[in-house]
């Protein structure tokens, strides 16, 4: 009997011990847009990469590989002073994003992906509305 108990314990232990460990790896990747669906991925509160580098005329594709709400939402006064603004959704401004975020304007749910073509070499940066208060941040650097 008391042999029985024992095993349940110890089998008890042994898979709440092992039951993180399958998200626990995709919490440490750093790269969860390897191959060609995607170039920037989610997680909870970052951008994976958080810093991508590209060639004018390219396009980058943003995927959502989180549980959480995210947007795209670049900064008006830290892209290049000709490019055009971006943002998920498609608003013009970083006002018009904000606006539009408390009907959850520019969501990107879960798997849903954003993509945007900079024509104009210089540094972008931009960051989720949800989660800006985490700092979640990133910068596009586009060479000629």
């Amino acid at each position: 009997m008391h042999r029985r108990a024992y095993l349940a314990a110890v089998g008890t232990a042994a898979s709440a011990g092992l039951a993180g460990c399958s998200s626990a790896l995709s919490v440490f990747e750093d790269d969860p847009c390897t191959g060609t669906e995607c170039h920037i991925g989610m997680n909870r509160t970052e951008f994976l990469p958080d810093v991508y580098e590209i060639s004018v005329g390219e396009t980058v594709v943003w995927k959502n590989t989180s549980e959480a709400d995210h947007t795209v939402t670049a900064y008006e006064g830290l892209i290049p002073d000709d490019a055009d603004y971006f943002a998920s959704g498609g608003y013009e401004s970083q006002t018009a994003a904000y606006d539009a975020w408390d009907d959850r304007g520019g969501r990107l749910g879960t798997r849903d992906t954003f993509e945007h073509t900079f024509e104009i070499a210089g540094t972008y940066e931009y960051f989720c509305i949800p989660h800006e208060g985490a700092e979640m941040t990133g910068k596009i650097v586009v060479s000629e």
